[in-house]
């Protein structure tokens, strides 16, 4: 045990039974023995901000798996919407909630993300099962929602099966949630990135990956958005292939920019302007 004077406070770094390093700080006066008996602070306070994030992310994956799926709906039904037309609605509407809440929560409305910035140390571990939580309740109530105003008739199923093999949806759901993650990480995590263009960049990115990968593994990327769908209809068909494939393609993504990432030196400092949208507005009252 050790301890230093500082600021008229003791602080007293004790070995826990982990190993790890605990440190404490008390008034003057208390002795460290006291210290040592003294309950310890709880590691995880619920605050109206934390509460406010959860809502959030509640909120805003509702609001993504709602639009999202009820464009697969409604195409089913109606075939009015086409599949490029659910391409556009899926870009649009991650794109639109990255902008309304992204300030709040982070905008994660995803598992995988989350869990994939935790594993960067980009996210605390102990905030990952709430958050997690409220993104498969987000989608479980929008999939709610869509079955009591369509029905939940089995041919008009939002949900994600693979057209194909198992391995080969496993694998496309890998490569694209990789593909997804790489970009959130340039874009949502480096200081250097244009930050008012993230939203879009992570909208288009959603947009390409079901444009392509729609028609074969139905482009999850998102563990909550098989599982909402999944639970509402009671349908789990290969449900495992769309929380392991994002999950790990994600977690990937996240280390793989982590290795291109050289320099925490902002952009500002190289071309003397951190925004390109920034740059625009000060050359045009010049």
């Amino acid at each position: 045990m050790a301890s230093e004077l500082s600021n008229g406070h003791m602080n007293v770094q004790i070995n826990g039974k982990s190993g790890e390093n605990e440190i404490y700080q008390i008034e003057d006066g208390v002795s460290p023995a006291t210290a040592l008996h003294a309950p310890k602070p709880p590691k995880f306070q619920l605050s109206v901000t934390f509460i406010q994030k959860i809502i959030a992310e509640i909120l805003g994956t509702y609001f993504v798996i709602f639009a999202g799926c009820a464009s697969v709906v409604v195409n089913l039904s109606k075939g009015s919407v086409t599949f490029p037309g659910i391409c556009i609605v899926w870009g649009l509407v991650v794109m639109v909630m990255v902008y309304s809440v992204g300030h709040i929560s982070g905008a994660h409305f995803n598992p995988a993300v989350t869990i994939a910035f935790a594993t960067c140390r980009r996210f605390p571990w102990k905030q990952v099962p709430p958050y997690v939580l409220a993104q498969v309740l987000g989608s479980t109530l929008a999939s709610g929602t869509l079955h009591l105003l369509f029905g939940g008739k089995s041919e008009h199923f939002p949900g994600t099966i693979p057209a194909g093999s198992d391995l080969q949806s496993l694998v496309l759901e890998f490569i694209i949630s990789f593909f997804l993650m790489f970009v959130i990480s340039g874009v949502a995590t480096d200081n250097r990135a244009i930050g008012e263009l993230a939203g879009i960049a992570v909208g288009a990115t959603v947009l390409l990956n079901v444009l392509y990968a729609g028609p074969i593994s139905g482009a999850s990327m998102n563990p909550a958005r098989s599982l909402g769908p999944a639970i509402v209809g009671n349908r789990y068909e290969s449900i495992w292939v769309y929380v392991v494939g994002p999950i790990c393609g994600t977690t990937l993504g996240a280390w793989a920019y982590n290795l291109i990432r050289f320099t925490d030196k902002p952009l500002r400092q190289i071309t003397k302007s951190g925004s390109f949208l920034k740059s625009r507005a000060t050359n045009s009252q010049v």
